[in-house]
């Protein structure tokens, strides 16, 4: 008697082989980096407004942006690690909840100061939903897949950003631009509801939530009274670091904070990687730094350039902030493709290089706002749209037991590179055009990305120290079951051994 036969892999469509589970549980990851995008881009939207009520220049207003990315690494290390320890679904939930209340209360500010405290929780929140939407994900979606499960992921910031700039327009003339941040709310309910009915991801069922009790990242912090009491002043040091010298608390002594500062993440990320693992934290987080040196200026900045240099009205910015997010978001689309068929890190590399091109023409073309916005939309989608990789890149670094806590400690610490961004080309632009600025920024950050990312650099110095490390532990845990296409639940396909690999190997 004739038995049928299960089609063969590669005749289904990898969209089907993905199943219903894993869909669901992208889409509700994908929602909150969409509420993500909406509620950062506001503040660079109506910095121009901020600034003209608070009585504020550009480098002050700037630094608005950046409070979002000072609390970052604090945020990113402690929800992360509530993703280790209690699932990744709790520290999603956890992670958007306190970053739509505090944009909720951005719209409440009396003063500039009142409006940046808003922003560092902000920043805490959103380093939270980084991370443990990234983990969700990726530990959800067959290991083929997950370059464009990384890709589809991020490319939801570019359409919050959309969203947020056509609010814009019609918000802020009539109502003012505190009610933006009153919009940023809204979607809650509709994230919470989502993620309310989410199974937890088979991989972390499987490495951690098993055992009687799960994985402490924070263990090297506190192992000791004497330790533990160190650690919590070092914490603090670095937070008020980083405070002092993005605001005019630190004014005069920027430097000696900014070393300070530095130093206590460092002696944070030396404990926390060990003996092991220590280099990877280091090499990680300033490869991200650099990332985001390069992006964040125009990112940040593109608005005011826009309203300032080439005196655009607001219904103008909005139709450049179009071109560049859909740039981005279908940047972000093509990275995934491209991660999965060459690797991550060579599409990184090929993509960035080819971006290259595009710069310096994007602030040669002055008031041509449909040239403008065409070249926007190409140098987004091979600049920014690339980032659409990160979680995949760093990911892959980390075994399951470890990987919320390293990814989003690593890829926060260096995201501080968004907060020196804006701020340094505003500085840059003190003595020459904005414009120049920001091209220049954008072009030597991306020649060192592709250096660091290209040439392995982190990847290289950790197995100098550790020769069996694994090259990217994302790309199929050993002894995985395999699934039927569109039978499993989240994760179950690449789902790690009970028994969970050390921090390290």
């Amino acid at each position: 008697m004739h038995t049928p036969q299960q089609p063969p892999r590669d005749a289904v469509p990898w969209y089907r082989e993905v199943g219903g589970a894993r869909w669901k549980a992208f889409f509700a990851a994908w929602l909150g980096y969409v509420l993500d995008g909406f509620d950062f881009v506001l503040i660079t939207l109506v910095l121009t407004e901020i600034g003209a009520e608070f009585g504020l220049d550009t480098v002050r207003a700037a630094g608005l942006v950046s409070g979002a990315f000072i609390t970052r690494w604090l945020g990113g290390a402690v929800l992360g690690a509530v993703g280790d320890r209690f699932g990744r679904r709790a520290a999603m939930v956890a992670s958007i909840a306190l970053y739509a209340g505090a944009t909720f209360a951005c719209g409440f500010a009396w003063d500039y100061t009142s409006l940046f405290t808003a922003r560092l929780l902000i920043g805490m929140g959103m380093a939270g939903e980084y991370g443990a939407s990234a983990t969700y994900v990726l530990e959800s979606w067959p290991a083929r897949f997950r370059g464009r499960a990384s890709g589809f992921l991020i490319s939801g910031f570019s359409l919050g950003s959309v969203a947020a700039a056509e609010c814009y327009k019609w918000v802020v003339p009539a109502l003012g631009w505190r009610w933006m941040f009153y919009l940023g709310l809204l979607p809650l309910a509709v994230a919470l509801w989502v993620r309310r009915s989410l199974p937890e991801t088979a991989e972390w069922r499987a490495a951690v939530g098993e055992r009687a009790a799960g994985p402490d990242p924070f263990r090297p912090l506190f192992a000791t009274p004497l330790r533990a009491a160190v650690n919590s002043v070092v914490a603090a040091v670095a937070t008020a670091a980083l405070f002092g010298v993005f605001t005019p608390v630190g004014a005069g002594a920027v430097p000696e904070l900014a070393a300070g500062g530095g130093l206590a993440l460092v002696a944070l990320a030396v404990q926390l990687g060990g003996a092991r693992g220590w280099v990877l934290y280091l090499s990680l987080s300033a490869t991200v730094f650099v990332a985001f040196l390069y992006s964040w200026p125009l990112q940040a900045l593109l608005p005011t350039y826009l309203k300032t240099e080439l005196h655009y009205d607001a219904g103008q910015v909005t139709d450049v902030l179009y071109f560049a997010g859909f740039g981005t978001m279908a940047g972000c689309w093509l990275a995934g493709f491209a991660g999965d068929r060459f690797g991550a890190r060579r599409a990184y590399v090929y993509t960035l290089l080819a971006s290259l091109v595009f710069v310096f023409p994007v602030f040669a073309v002055g008031d041509h706002p449909v040239l403008l916005g065409v070249l926007l939309f190409v140098l987004q989608g091979l600049s920014f749209g690339v980032s659409g990789l990160l979680p995949r890149y760093l990911g892959g670094h980390f075994p399951t037991a470890g990987r919320g806590a390293g990814l989003g400690f690593t890829y926060n610490v260096g995201a501080l590179g968004g907060a020196v961004a804006p701020v340094l080309g505003a500085r840059l632009a003190e003595g020459r055009s904005l414009g120049g600025a920001l091209a220049g920024l954008t072009f030597a950050g991306t020649l060192l990305v592709v250096v660091l990312v290209g040439c392995d650099v982190p990847g290289r110095l950790h197995r100098l120290r550790n020769p069996d490390a694994p090259r990217d532990h994302l790309a199929g845990e050993p002894g995985a079951a395999a699934a039927r296409p569109g039978t499993a639940g989240p994760g179950a396909a690449e789902g790690a051994a009970p028994g969970a690999a050390p921090p390290f190997g």
